[in-house]
């Protein structure tokens, strides 16, 4: 079958029959019968037999043609990529999209949407991925995507689909899409005007008075709308600034419309200008996409990573498109109304690329790794200064943002470093729950071990919101020096059996948690959760979890704990118990202490017996332990359903004196501060910094790399309120949610969570 023998349609209304074809079906006909047929201009009706494409059968139909639209065959073979079929019709009514991916050739950067995250790639094939099928005469056109640093890896093929090789590429490097999911970093030959887009997009938004910014002479400016008028069928915009175009201050300046953009000048800049001073052409061919580098702009440097590469319109100098570190840019990656990448507000700008360098910051630290061995030769001969203990306090919410938020931050991830990086960044970074490791009597051979840990990791972190990845490496070839484990500067751990060496073996700390069970206390560091094949949870709260665990081990709290080590149910780490876990913000541990004063769970008078039997009854509330006055356990055991329970006496206090009036006991509860979790073997960590439910972190230590075998790990630290947003949804409305749509990073705190550390703000201040 030759597709260009037939002539193309869509389906954009319901017809009268048949009734199961959906809207944005695609159909099609022979030519010369098209052709034999009068189909009226516009109005009448005429019916066309159509055959429509990916049917289960090759019937006709007479389609009245007010219901379907002409495609051409490039136009189809886009379109019938794209599926479902609601979805393809909204895609046809985009006629700019459309346009815009009939000019896509091989060799295009492009920006490909996979899973929800925005990948960079360049377009290796155009075409078809599926076999001839002699029934359909086209088969859809997708694009063949080999993904750039810092993507790769992130994709789902090596340049294969169905056994059959379109490009080559590294494994996991390649990616097939229809056009609904690419867009060109620049403008296509098929891309509507510039001049035009803006126009349209920008006309409503601009307005006398609005602060704009414009590209001008290398430099950025900044002013104030006087007036919009036409000038020779274009609008002109006046615009008064401190600097007119001669350079002269108080002045204003004309412009047409496509060369102004809607933004006020970034904090931190004088005036309205940021120079851009010019710098000698960088001859590093380092300096490409992605790279990280550093530009001059007011009073100091900014550093970035370039994003798109490209000449913009009437420009000749080559420009690039940065995604700034901080918030000192002047869009999320649009200019002139035209979007060249994606980014947070204030993060884009766009500068000559001669105009970049290297990030110097990087520099500095070769140069330091090179003076290392000796540094730390004199602090393994004992020459440190330990007379002086520098106590830095941890990160308050006030400092997040300026101290830890964004790339190049938090601790860096170094072979197989994630589970200790993760672990000290969430106990360390904003909490100071377990200082008192950092500060004990250690034995002499281990104290190269806590010096490391307070001086090179804990306070850098604290203080300068980055730790270098050689701190790490230290810390690590210490504990290994030292015999505790003979891999751990090559092999991948689990975050509990370093936290153990560490406070256990090393440190020699009391144990966090004390339990009792039949009369006796065990000690321990961290609590696993286990539960009995019986349960009824679907969705749990960690408080159920703690409390089912606690229930059928048959244990209890011997006193309240500074800090709590949760591990979660889940064996290895692939196989969980449980899909999604909701995070208890606090967990109240009032019922789970062996000793104390308890509230009968019916009436509010001290209780004096409590029921195991009763604990999964769903007549009751779904947390707590089951505690009622003598009075109510009657009442509540007298029910045929529950006569065969046997209630135990709970151990009153001595001195304690019911009243015989329901009182309010006070609660003991422990406050969440960070969450560690686990997919794919890599493990990154959740902290709390704050009060408020949207005040979460989300750290990764190797959450992008620069360069290959000699290169090196990108930590990143990054804002995460859209947990708040999910913590505050109600048990119903999240198990509605699909992990793959959850926004941000909040799947991997409800899905992968692997440990919970919860504090005490009082018993901390005594430990």
């Amino acid at each position: 079958m030759n597709p260009k023998d037939y002539v193309y349609f869509i389906l954009t209304k319901k017809p009268e029959h048949p009734q199961h074809i959906k809207l944005g079906s695609i159909c099609y006909i022979r030519g010369h019968t098209y052709n034999t047929h009068d189909v009226p201009l516009s109005g009448g009706s005429t019916k066309l037999p159509v055959t429509f494409v990916k049917s289960l059968n090759s019937l006709t139909y007479n389609i009245d043609v007010n219901c379907i639209e002409k495609l051409s065959l490039e136009e189809a073979e886009l379109l019938l990529a794209c599926e479902p079929e609601d979805e393809r019709l909204n895609w046809f009514r985009d006629k700019d999209a459309v346009q815009t991916a009939l000019g896509l050739t091989v060799e295009t950067d492009v920006m490909v949407k996979e899973e929800d995250e925005k990948l960079i790639g360049v377009i290796r094939y155009i075409g078809p991925v599926v076999e001839q099928d002699y029934l359909n005469p086209i088969r859809g056109t997708f694009f063949g995507i080999e993904l750039q640093k810092p993507y790769k890896g992130k994709g789902k093929t090596d340049g294969t689909f169905g056994f059959k090789t379109y490009f080559l590429c590294e494994k996991n490097c390649g990616v097939f899409a229809p056009f609904s999911r690419v867009k060109p970093l620049a403008p296509t030959p098929l891309s509507p005007s510039m001049a035009m887009l803006h126009s349209q997009q920008q006309t409503q938004n601009i307005f006398p008075g609005d602060n704009v910014y414009f590209f001008i002479d290398g430099k950025y400016r900044f002013g104030i709308v006087l007036h919009i008028q036409e000038d020779g069928g274009q609008p002109i915009v006046q615009i008064s600034t401190d600097k007119d175009e001669n350079g002269k201050r108080g002045g204003e300046i004309k412009l047409p419309l496509y060369m102004v953009s809607k933004g006020e000048c970034p904090s931190g800049s004088e005036g309205m200008d940021i120079d851009i001073p010019p710098v000698e052409a960088p001859t590093d061919l380092s300096i490409s996409l992605n790279s990280v580098v550093e530009v001059t702009l007011g009073k100091g440097n900014s550093y970035g990573i370039i994003r798109w590469i490209g000449r913009l319109p009437g420009r000749e100098d080559v420009m690039v498109g940065l995604e700034l570190e901080e918030p000192c840019g002047v869009s999320d990656g649009t200019i002139h109304g035209k979007r060249y990448f994606d980014c947070p507000p204030k993060r884009a700008l766009f500068v000559k690329l001669t105009s970049c360098r290297p990030d110097s910051r990087f520099q500095n630290i070769s140069a330091q790794n090179n003076m290392m061995p000796e540094l730390d030769k004199n602090e393994e001969d004992g020459n440190h200064d330990t007379g002086k203990l520098e106590t830095v306090p941890p990160i308050s919410t006030e400092q997040v943002e300026k101290l830890l938020i964004g790339r190049m931050k938090g601790i860096q991830g170094h072979c197989n470093s994630c589970y200790m990086d993760s672990a000290l960044f969430g106990l360390f970074s904003c909490s100071s729950v377990l200082d008192s490791m950092l500060f004990k009597a250690t034995n002499p051979q281990d104290a190269p071990i806590q010096r490391i840990l307070l001086h090179n990791i804990v306070n850098p972190l604290r203080s300068k919101g980055f730790v270098h990845g050689r701190h790490i490496m230290r810390f690590r070839e210490q504990l290994q020096k030292h015999g505790y484990c003979q891999s751990f500067t090559t092999d991948e751990k689990d975050p509990e059996e370093f936290l153990i060496i560490v406070m256990h073996h090393i440190l020699a700390l009391e144990p966090l948690l004390k339990l009792s069970a039949a009369g006796k206390v065990q000690e321990s560091y961290c609590y696993q959760i286990f539960l009995d094949q019986n349960h009824s949870l679907v969705l749990p709260t960690v408080q159920q979890l703690l409390e089912h665990s606690f229930y059928s081990e048959g244990l209890k709290l011997a006193e309240v704990p500074s800090c709590l080590i949760l591990q979660m149910p889940r064996f290895g780490k692939k196989f969980k118990m449980f899909n999604k876990i909701i995070p208890s913000l606090e967990l109240d541990i009032t019922d789970l202490l062996s000793e104390g004063p308890q509230q009968c769970i019916m009436c509010g008078h001290m209780a004096v017996e409590e029921c195991a039997d009763c604990f999964k009854e769903p007549v009751f509330s779904q947390t707590g332990f089951k505690v009622f006055c003598k009075t109510c356990s009657s009442q509540v055991h007298s029910h045929p359903q529950r006569l065969s329970h046997r209630p135990a006496a709970l151990e009153v206090p001595k001195g304690y004196i019911d009243r015989g009036i329901p009182h309010s006991l006070t609660r003991d509860r422990l406050e969440l501060f960070a969450v560690l979790c686990i997919e794919t073997s890599h493990y990154v960590s959740f902290v709390k910094h704050g009060p408020n439910t949207r005040d979460w972190i989300f750290f990764d230590s190797m959450a992008d790399r620069e360069g290959e075998r000699d290169g090196f790990n990108i930590p990143e630290v990054q804002a995460c309120p859209e947990v708040g947003m999910y913590l505050e949804m109600s048990p119903a409305e999240l198990a509605n949610q699909v992990p793959r749509d959850m926004k941000g990073v909040a799947k991997r705190l409800f899905c992968d969570a692997y440990m919970y550390l919860y504090r005490s703000a009082s018993m901390c201040l005594y430990r």
